[in-house]
């Protein structure tokens, strides 16, 4: 049975693609688009991640690499999501109250302690 209809044949995967089939039809693409994030998120990531560097150059403990497991959690989950949640905020908060000494003498440790309502 022969048909004037229009055919379409897909060969091959079509994984992490986008199209669109039809009349006036639409694709969008988002592959690869950035989590929108508010300033105070823009303002918490881009502190965590200074602090993040400055901890590389500091002597290495429990409570450096704690806090350092934390940040890299931190700045996953801003990225991932837009923002970090209360429980990650209140784990960064204990890190850096029982790192005062760190936060003493890293600005950036200052920085994001200021940030999380703690200067």
């Amino acid at each position: 049975m022969a048909t004037d209809e229009p055919s379409v044949n897909i060969s091959g995967g079509i994984h992490g693609s986008t199209f669109a089939i039809g009349n006036q039809a639409h694709a969008e693409s988002h592959h690869g688009t950035a989590v929108p994030r508010d300033q105070a998120a823009e303002e918490l990531l881009k502190a965590v991640r200074e602090l993040r560097a400055d901890l590389t150059r500091v002597r290495a403990s429990d409570e450096t690499a704690a806090l350092a497991t934390a940040l890299a959690e931190t700045e996953e989950e801003i990225v991932t999501t837009g923002q970090a949640g209360p429980t990650r905020l209140e784990r960064l908060r204990q890190l850096l109250n029982d790192s005062q000494a760190l936060v003493g003498l890293i600005a950036s440790a200052g920085a994001v302690a200021g940030l999380l309502g703690m200067g």
